[in-house]
């Protein structure tokens, strides 16, 4: 069945108080979605982001990020006030969220929230706590302590609590008990709020599209719990880090400094780690896309210490032994591989066993110098186009800096004769495509600028940042959206 969909992280939307939240106002973007003919949300992953405000390096892979706890949920429960929360500085640019000013001042309204609703006895919660055991402890306890280290990397604790020592553990635990139950709070909060909202989405037919990065971040409770999952020294020190090697984009690689999986290991135990990890994503979304998809073919591996990528090496991933485990013990799930970039034989053999649908992007099409994969009439109906994704220019801000032999390249293609809307170009052609499957960035269906890019790869400071304006998804541009998506078989 054809569908469409829509990609939009949870901080963009045009919440209260700074940032993206479970709020009103993401229910009136599933309601702008059903109105729009649409079968999915693409969201970016859901942990708490750490270093560089990236989802894709989250302090936790099994945790929900509490910037996107609904303020005014809690001042309904009656535990903070609209007193409270206009007391605090959220930032003053609804189009782009300050991180800083989120991470100064979320925590203290949340800390006050936490010491009025008395939630230690809350049956709920309780049982969201045993439901949850495998990692939630481990993550309050890892935040807690982290806290305590003023915030610096789980390697640079002492000996003790760095190697989690028994009695090192018990004294931490004791030591900082409600600091702990303040995160597991959070969780509560976060699990409850994400659920209901989820849930409201699929009533209306709209399924969650969710992101599994492939690895997790050093900095992490998920290293710093099991550290036997990762190629790490005898002082838990990495042996090789994550990243990619040099292309076109970028002369000396991208260095990630994820910490690599022993693979070995996770082959000895059936992949346990990564079973638990793959079906609480199946708890938390409907269909989940697979970073780096490659990865498990092969992974680019970089030595500690190195300050560029340029002279990792390729090594073995596990292949499909993971995926035939998967579906052993999983069923056949909703995936999209992530199966970017540059793609040996091997890795397309890997897609192909998997059956899983491969991710076309038309921004990646009109190279005039080669036939390109990613024009649409090389497409196979398994398969899912993006015009781009949150990792590309919008497209607006990218066709301004096209070259102009591809430039042309494209106007022929797509048989572009004005400037005008030259987004909806770009839409159509993904729309007409045979790929079973479409999903546009929300700010390509609003013909918006760079102004409005989520993230620039290799770069810091100012990614993740770009919100939706109240009012600026409304009911002529949902009838339009679904026009088009009727107009090619997608409703």
């Amino acid at each position: 069945m054809r569908k469409g969909g829509i990609l939009l992280p949870v901080s963009s939307i045009p919440s209260k108080y700074g940032i993206g939240t479970f709020s009103r106002q993401a229910y009136e973007f599933v309601d702008f979605l059903e109105k729009a003919g649409q079968r999915y949300w693409q969201i970016l992953p859901l942990g708490p982001t750490g270093y560089g405000d990236s989802p894709y390096q989250s302090f936790s892979t099994f945790a929900g990020n509490p910037y996107y706890i609904d303020l005014e949920a809690l001042v309904k429960e009656g535990w903070i006030t609209e007193e409270d929360c206009n007391a605090c500085d959220f930032g003053s640019d609804d189009m782009y969220v300050d991180y800083e000013k989120i991470y100064l001042s979320r925590s203290k309204i949340l800390k006050k929230a936490y010491k009025k609703s008395k939630i230690a006895k809350n049956e709920k919660f309780q049982e969201f706590k045993k439901e949850n055991a495998h990692w939630l402890f481990d993550y309050a306890l890892y935040m807690a302590v982290k806290n305590s280290f003023k915030g610096v990397s789980w390697i640079e604790w002492d000996e003790d609590i760095k190697l989690r020592k028994a009695s090192a553990m018990k004294a931490y635990e004791e030591k900082y008990a409600e600091e702990v139950e303040f995160y597991e709070f959070q969780q509560f909060l976060f699990a409850k709020q994400w659920f209901a909202l989820k849930e409201y989405a699929n009533k209306k037919n709209i399924s969650i599209v969710g992101d599994i990065p492939i690895y997790v971040a050093f900095d992490s409770a998920d290293t710093w719990a099991n550290p036997e999952l990762f190629q790490l020294d005898g002082t838990c020190t990495p042996i090789g880090v994550a990243g990619c090697p040099p292309d076109a984009f970028s002369a000396t690689g991208q260095l990630w400094g994820n910490p690599l999986y022993e693979w070995k290991y996770h082959q000895k135990t059936d992949y346990e780690w990564w079973m638990r990890r793959i079906t609480y994503c199946y708890v938390l979304y409907d269909v989940v896309r697979i970073d780096h998809f490659r990865g498990f073919d092969e992974y680019y591996a970089i030595p500690y210490g190195d300050p560029t990528a340029e002279f990792g090496e390729w090594k073995k991933g596990p292949g499909y032994d993971i995926f035939k485990v998967m579906k052993a013990k999983l069923g056949n799930k909703s995936v999209i591989a992530e199966d970017l970039g540059f793609l040996t034989p091997s890795v397309i053999k890997l897609v192909n066993k998997t059956g899983y649908p491969g991710m076309k992007i038309l921004q990646f099409a009109f190279d005039s110098r080669e036939e390109s994969d990613y024009l649409p009439h090389n497409y196979t109906n398994n398969s899912v186009v993006y015009t781009g994704t949150h990792d590309n220019d919008t497209t607006v801000g990218w066709y301004t800096t096209f070259n102009r032999r591809d430039k042309n390249f494209a106007k022929r293609y797509l048989n572009i004769k004005t400037k005008k809307d030259i987004h909806w170009d770009f839409i159509r052609a993904a729309l007409a495509s045979v790929a079973d499957t479409a999903i546009i960035p929300v700010q390509d269906y609003l013909g918006l600028g760079s102004e409005a890019r989520i993230n620039t790869p290799s770069t810091l400071g100012d990614n993740w940042k770009w919100r939706l304006l109240p009012g600026q998804l409304d009911d002529e541009l949902a009838e339009r959206i679904r026009k088009i998506t009727k107009l090619y078989g997608r409703i």
